[in-house]
């Protein structure tokens, strides 16, 4: 294969935005599902984030594919569930875009933080990047459990030899970051512009 495993995300992310410059929904949401083989990588340890990533594509997917051209631009999918008065239910496209941007907003971080602390171990580097992104969205019982997860955390040298431990790798995984969190932070821009960025973990 050419190119490192955050190649397709990278190759993925030119094709997010309309020539208008709006977030487009099945570009986006293939984007984050190039993100899962990344997340397979560290074994158990994301298991949860990888449920609940999958989960929170399919539901905006199913969505989508009713009304592909209704639903061609990410927003519109919340906009429908505002009007609707639905938007707040855990079931919602709206909720599922809420904490797959944060799912999302803590695998950046981790990768943020594998290139500033060379020497964190791993879970130094999870639990910090837990703790900053999901953790305060996340009740007692969704903490513990990703608490325990984290614990199945590979080993830090493993972990990057399984990437692919290359100079390629440092440079792509820091392109990623680069290139994604401007869109991650666009999506809470609009959440929070409709008040329902803040939602928690029910």
């Amino acid at each position: 294969m050419e190119g490192t495993i955050f190649n397709p995300c990278l190759e993925g992310m030119k094709h997010v935005r309309s020539d208008e410059g709006e977030m487009l929904t099945k570009p986006f949401l293939d984007v984050c599902k190039l993100v899962l083989p990344v997340i397979d990588k560290f074994g158990a340890a994301m298991a949860l984030v990888k449920t609940d990533v999958g989960g929170n594509i399919s539901r905006l997917e199913n969505k989508y594919s009713r009304n592909p051209s209704e639903f061609n631009l990410l927003y519109s999918m919340v906009r429908v569930e505002i009007e609707a008065k639905t938007a707040k239910s855990s079931s919602s496209c709206t909720n599922g875009l809420l904490w797959l941007t944060r799912a999302m907003d803590f695998l950046v971080e981790l990768f943020r933080n594998l290139l500033e602390h060379p020497d964190w171990t791993m879970s130094q580097v999870c639990n910090d990047s837990y703790n900053k992104t999901l953790k305060k969205f996340h009740g007692w019982l969704a903490s513990s459990s990703f608490t325990i997860a984290l614990k199945l955390a590979p080993d830090r040298k493993k972990f990057m030899e399984v990437l692919g431990d290359s100079s390629d790798i440092q440079a792509d995984m820091e392109k990623f970051c680069s290139t994604f969190s401007p869109l991650l932070e666009e999506n809470h821009r609009f959440l929070d512009s409709v008040g329902l960025d803040n939602l928690k973990a029910s």
